[in-house]
C-alpha cells in the first residue's frame, strides 16, 4: 500500500541532502504515517485508517463520523 494519508492526502515529497561541501543528492521526505484503529460509534464498529499525525488532529477536531462521511463522498471504501 502506498505511503499516503487517507485523511489529508499527504504523500512523500522529494528534496536534497546538502553536504558540508554543498553537494546535493536526492532524498525523500516521508509523511508521519500511523496505522490506527478508531471506534465508529454511529455504526458500532472499529475501522482502521492509515493516517498522518496531522490527520489524527483533523479527526480530533472535526470528529470521526464527519471525516468518514467526507472520505466516503470522495469514493474511498471504509
Amino acid at each position: 500500500m502506498a505511503r499516503v494519508c487517507q485523511v489529508t492526502g499527504k504523500k512523500p515529497i522529494t528534496g536534497h541532502h546538502v553536504s558540508f561541501s554543498n553537494i546535493k543528492t536526492k532524498r525523500r521526505f516521508l509523511p508521519n504515517l500511523q496505522k490506527k484503529r478508531f471506534f465508529l460509534a454511529e455504526e458500532d464498529r472499529w475501522i482502521s485508517l492509515k493516517v498522518s499525525a496531522d490527520g489524527i488532529r483533523t479527526i480530533n477536531k472535526k470528529g470521526l463520523y464527519e471525516v468518514v462521511k467526507e472520505l466516503r463522498a470522495a469514493g474511498q471504501k471504509i
